[in-house]
């Protein structure tokens, strides 16, 4: 088993994977990180991996979020997957699920700050996520760190974020 991070460059995904690392130390469990990446500029541009005006080089954009994940999770395994089509965003959400359940996860670390909430968009991949039985999910919404005395806060994340 292991604990797994859907992980898309942002600052609640990263948050999730310093948390992720942070309970793997204490409970010695393995962390993987995963993405599905759309071959389509415009969800590129939605997620911030390109500026309006450059060109979306794919192959960059899995290295970057390698990168990311290498420099958080130096011990955590990266996983993606490169799809053609944009699908809709609850198609997109399922594919991540997809993703997710073939790691075989014992805890999901789910950076979201509107999972949970009593109206909660359809097309989130923390519904679907948060969804399934099989596996326990956390939820990360503050990338501060961790107030638990029994874990030390994961450094490279925390230090190069203000809010912490």
């Amino acid at each position: 088993m292991t604990f797994v991070v859907p992980f898309d460059g942002s600052t609640l995904a990263q948050a999730a994977l310093a948390r992720a690392v942070e309970y793997s130390v204490a409970l010695e469990e393995d962390v993987t990180a995963v993405s599905v990446i759309p071959e389509r500029k415009k969800y590129a541009r939605e997620k911030g991996w390109i500026a309006d005006d450059e060109p979306y080089d794919v192959d960059a954009v899995v290295d970057a979020l390698r990168e990311q994940v290498r420099s958080l999770a130096p011990d955590a395994s990266y996983e993606y997957e490169r799809i053609r089509e944009f699908p809709p965003e609850a198609r997109l959400a399922n594919r991540i699920e997809e993703l997710v359940v073939e790691q075989e996860p014992s805890v999901v670390f789910l950076g979201s700050d509107n999972v949970g909430r009593v109206v909660t968009p359809l097309t989130s991949v923390g519904v679907h996520l948060a969804d399934e039985e099989s596996y326990d999910v956390f939820i990360v919404r503050d990338p501060s760190p961790p107030k638990l005395e029994a874990l030390d806060p994961h450094e490279t994340f925390y230090d190069a974020d203000d809010s912490g």
